[in-house]
Formats: structure tokens, sequence, C-alpha cells
């Protein structure tokens, strides 16, 4: 079989043919990979944003709290600097 010209052409096209076929097919693969990576990405933002909502709303409840005992505090002195009362009988 003598190989001409336009044999060696039409194996070189059919070669990148080929090596096209499998390079693109790789590349649906690491597509697919990506997404499933943002979708991660995108859960653990979720969450994240989630984590600091709560963070925030316990920050809130604690200084709610605080401004309680701080409205406390003077009443507790008070009652501390009293005089002893004597007991009644």
């Amino acid at each position: 079989m003598i190989l001409t010209n336009k044999n060696l052409a039409m194996a070189r096209t059919l070669g990148v043919a080929i090596l096209a076929a499998v390079a693109l097919g790789g590349c649906a693969t690491y597509k697919e990979e990506f997404a499933t990576i943002n979708s991660r990405l995108d859960s653990l933002d979720q969450k994240v944003q989630s984590a600091a909502q709560s963070a925030e709303s316990a920050n809130q409840g604690a200084q709610q709290a605080n401004q309680r005992l701080d409205s406390l505090e003077g009443r507790v002195q008070q009652l501390e600097a009293a005089p002893s009362r004597k007991p009644r009988g």
C-alpha cells in the first residue's frame, strides 16, 4: 500500500479530529466537576451566612442581658448599703 500526500493529509486530519474530540471530552468532565465544586461552595456560603446571623442574634441578646444587669446594679448596691433590719416578733 503506497501512502500518498493525500493519504497522509487525511491521516493527519483524522488524528487532529481524534485529539480534539478527546480534549473536548475532558473539558466536559471538568465542567461537571466545577459545577459540583460551585454547588458545594454555594452550600458552604449559605451555612456561613446562617452562622453569622445566629452569632449576630446571640450578640444582641447578650447586649440586652448586660443592659438589664446594669440597670439592676444600682438597686443591688442600695440594698447592700441599707442598714440591716431587726426581725419582728
